[in-house]
């Protein structure tokens, strides 16, 4: 697996970047086949960029010119089986251009670090089964939970 460009790091989500962000998440959304709705997606930029605990830290990984060429969404819990937070890796999205360099696994290594800093005794995600590219990275930073998940 490949390591990230010197020139890709990974910062906190900024205000500057929301024109660059914006066709990233649309991506993301795109890529599940999914339609979330214009005021819903404004509302999860207010909560990224507001950082307070229990609420939702936005990650982008930047390229040699500070522009953002993928994106991670990080939510914070409790749980009930720990005194601890939880980490949950709600959305991972890189733009085709620059995947398979290195910026989905630095994206992922920026999630662990803030896990650590927070004390967080778990980091989770899930994705589809058929994201087999996305599988092949997790594969090797993560180990398979064997549930399944349920919705209403």
């Amino acid at each position: 697996m490949p390591t990230p460009s010197p020139d890709i790091r990974v910062r906190r989500l900024e205000p500057k970047d929301k024109a660059a962000w914006l066709p990233l998440f649309k991506g993301y959304i795109t890529f599940y086949k999914s339609a979330v709705a214009d005021d819903v997606i404004e509302e999860t930029w207010i909560r990224l960029l507001s950082g307070h605990e229990g609420f939702h830290i936005g990650l982008v990984a930047v390229d040699g010119t500070d522009t953002p060429i993928g994106l991670a969404h990080v939510l914070f819990h409790r749980s009930t089986w720990s005194k601890t937070w939880y980490c949950y890796l709600e959305d991972l999205f890189v733009n085709p251009d620059s995947r398979a360099t290195g910026v989905g696994r630095a994206l992922i290594d920026a999630v662990y670090k803030e896990a650590d800093a927070k004390g967080a005794t778990r980091t989770y995600w899930s994705t589809q089964e058929f994201n087999y590219r996305a599988r092949g990275l997790y594969d090797q930073v993560a180990t398979k939970s064997p549930f399944l998940q349920y919705r209403r």
